[in-house]
């Protein structure tokens, strides 16, 4: 138990110092992007938008840190022959190698049930912080059994839109209703039609009616019909992309009740079903990035090419995100079940990774 704890602790020492270290990197790359990006922006500011774009970033590299954990650590056991020792008191490399798998299993779900939360929070709220700097209004997003809602705003005033159905992307909108704010905050315009197409800053209305809501004014009287009406947005199909079509951007706690309001909506939810069990995977993932990195990097280093099985492991661990990814746009798109989208690359990979360690253990 001593011995599981030592390796247990290393391992971990070495997964928060390789994180912090890519965090700092992180940081100051998003620093340097954030800054040309605004002009009549503060440093301060700037500086929040870049913590809250942090945690985003390092959530998907998480794999590649728990890899290169794995291999700082297994290298540093083969260069001071502390792995020549284990194995000679009598324990296998598959021993040595059980408490980091399951450290690298109980960070996975510390990283699905905490980090998924702060990062779903923080980057809506840096999206949001986003739009209200470039320009100068907030947009928001609500879907529920009723429909879909969407608030824009600009310096003509706020609009709260409303829509019954729409496409996958939340660009076409079908059933819309449209209530223009005017600046003061006072309901100006309201607006039914049969459709809505998000088009280069504008909402293109189709068949069309517009009410004037003025006061002292009868609205049915100054009615207005229109085949084709545009209305200017300062909506983008990137902005409403990263709060209807990225899944992420919802909890894992909460996503299978949006999945449920999505269905009772009559959205399709099934990126969103593909995504929660994607994550529900993700610590059986970590535990393959582990043992692949352990897999290359366990042998003695007088045996030499210690450089290559370095790169090998990491080419490997690599591809094998990659695969996972790939399976991933394959459930989105309905070629694969969520389920096996989701389950089938990481236990794979766990397989694979046994037989690799097995090979380079017992030869």
């Amino acid at each position: 138990m001593t011995l599981h704890l030592y390796f247990a602790r290393r391992f971990l020492l070495l997964f928060l110092g390789i994180l912090t270290v890519f965090a700092l990197f992180q940081g100051l790359l998003d620093l340097i992007e954030e800054v040309g990006r605004y002009d009549n922006v503060g440093f301060g500011q700037v500086l929040h938008l870049v913590l809250l774009k942090l945690p985003e970033g390092l959530y998907e590299i998480v794999p590649l840190v728990m890899i290169l954990a794995t291999i700082a650590m297994f290298l540093g056991l083969a260069r001071s022959s502390e792995l020549v020792v284990t194995r000679a008191a009598g324990r296998s490399g598959l021993v040595a190698l059980a408490s980091p798998a399951l450290v690298s299993f109980l960070l996975g779900l510390l990283v699905v049930a905490v980090m998924n939360p702060i990062v779903a929070a923080t980057s809506k709220h840096y999206v949001d912080l986003r739009e209200a700097y470039q320009t100068g209004n907030a947009a928001a997003l609500s879907i529920g059994p009723e429909g879909l809602w969407l608030r824009q705003g600009g310096p003509e005033g706020q609009a709260v839109i409303h829509a019954a159905r729409t496409n996958p992307e939340a660009t076409r909108l079908f059933d819309v209703s449209i209530v223009a704010y005017a600046p003061a905050g006072g309901p100006r315009t309201r607006i039914l039609a049969e459709e809505a197409e998000l088009q280069g800053g504008e909402w293109i209305l189709t068949n069309a009616k517009a009410w004037p809501l003025a006061a002292g004014l009868n609205p049915e009287l100054g009615a207005q019909e229109h085949e084709t009406l545009a209305i200017s947005s300062t909506l983008t199909q990137e902005s409403i992309r990263d709060r209807f079509g990225k899944p992420s951007a919802v909890a894992i706690w909460d996503l299978p009740a949006f999945i449920a309001d999505l269905d009772a909506s009559g959205f399709s939810a099934r990126r969103h079903i593909v995504w929660l069990n994607m994550e529900m995977a993700r610590p059986l993932f970590l535990v393959a990035m582990t043992l692949i990195g352990a897999a290359f990097t366990m042998r003695p280093t007088r045996l030499g090419r210690t450089g290559l099985a370095v790169l090998s492991a990491v080419l490997l661990g690599f591809g094998l995100y990659y695969v996972r990814n790939f399976a991933q746009i394959m459930g989105e798109n309905g070629q694969l079940a969520p389920q096996i989208a989701a389950w089938v690359p990481p236990v794979a990979s766990v397989l694979l990774a046994l037989g690799l360690v097995l090979h380079m253990e017992d030869g």
